[in-house]
């Protein structure tokens, strides 16, 4: 079985996650934990939405200044994983979720 290659597409905060699921599963989400990318082309505020989703939890969202690239590249079908890169107890909530995503070879 050939080995996966992974690209760093993109560093981010999470957006919008005081607004979901965050608060509930912040006692049992750890850095490194795989999430899930969904993109949202009806999204009515913005038509490269992207939802980010940790074990069926929707958390927040990438970034709409940070999302075209990703989103060309989900429209594509292109192969992309994203992980958690950092958490935070910050009070600000762009801070306390980081998120990678790369493109899988």
């Amino acid at each position: 079985q050939a080995e996966r290659v992974r690209l760093l597409v993109q560093n981010s905060p999470l957006a919008g996650s005081q607004y979901y699921a965050v608060s509930t599963v912040w006692p049992e989400i750890r850095v490194g934990d795989a999430l899930d990318l969904v993109r949202e082309p009806d999204n009515r505020h913005d038509s490269r939405a992207i939802r980010v989703e940790w074990r069926g939890h929707k958390l927040g969202y990438v970034p709409r200044a940070e999302n075209r690239a990703v989103a060309a590249a989900m429209d594509a079908g292109e192969r992309l994983a994203a992980r958690v890169s950092s958490l935070s107890d910050n009070k600000n909530p762009w801070q306390r979720v980081a998120f990678e995503v790369f493109i899988e070879l």
